[in-house]
């Protein structure tokens, strides 16, 4: 299994902005086929070298992340994050 994880730094991290950025990564599950799991949430320590948001997926191989990756709906998914974040990291591992 692979586990994929990305965490964000939202322009206005308010929590009206915060809790629709989630839905919007929710909305993910059941929209990509090779997507096994995910879980997204909103750091609560909320310190200077805090993310705001954490994205955790699953995926059975490398290569069905990475047909995630360029899945039509991912992409959408990524103009409307692309939009509303000031920087973004990742990590990739095998679970």
């Amino acid at each position: 299994m692979l586990t994929h994880v990305v965490l964000f730094k939202l322009k206005e991290p308010t929590a009206e902005n915060l809790n629709a950025f989630c839905e919007k990564l929710q909305t993910l599950a059941g929209n990509v086929p090779t997507l096994n799991e995910i879980e997204v949430g909103v750091d609560i320590v909320r310190s200077e070298r805090s993310y705001d948001v954490a994205l955790i997926t699953r995926f059975d191989s490398l290569a069905d992340m990475e047909a995630y990756q360029v899945h039509p709906f991912h992409q959408d998914i990524l103009t409307f994050v692309r939009a509303r974040i000031t920087g973004a990291t990742a990590v990739d591992f095998e679970s």
